[in-house]
């Protein structure tokens, strides 16, 4: 099991940016697909971007695309979500996991085994 804590959510105008980090422990996510997820209030739990284990392959949701980039720095045991021309709707609770599944880039929640606290990013217009 790794341990995951997302610091770095916070409060952002429309069209701004804001860096989610989500730092690992209890063992190196280098084997790990990662993936993040966010959650609205009244509604379930959506994927929104995953990276493989090398980093060499992502993929996102059609609301992010072109604005979200997913990296990974395994060295430092971290993975980033990096949000651009944040909008209003992106206001959500955001959560980083780890998965080992053998589906490569899996987009649902249940492929994913460890997951962090979930960190707060609310967008205002």
């Amino acid at each position: 099991q790794v341990q995951l804590v997302e610091p770095g959510g916070g409060l952002v105008q429309a069209g701004g940016s804001l860096r989610l980090s989500c730092a690992a422990s209890g063992r190196t996510l280098s084997t790990y697909t990662m993936g993040w997820f966010r959650q609205a209030p009244g509604k379930e739990r959506e994927f929104v971007a995953t990276i493989n284990w090398s980093g060499g392959i992502t993929y996102y949701a059609d609301s992010v695309k072109g604005r979200f980039t997913i990296s990974r720095d395994n060295a430092k045991n971290t993975v980033y979500l990096q949000m651009n021309s944040l909008k209003p709707e992106d206001t959500a609770v955001y959560y980083c996991a780890a998965s080992s599944s053998i589906v490569m880039l899996p987009t649902t929640p249940r492929s994913y085994a460890d997951w962090g606290q979930g960190t707060q990013v609310t967008v205002s217009s």
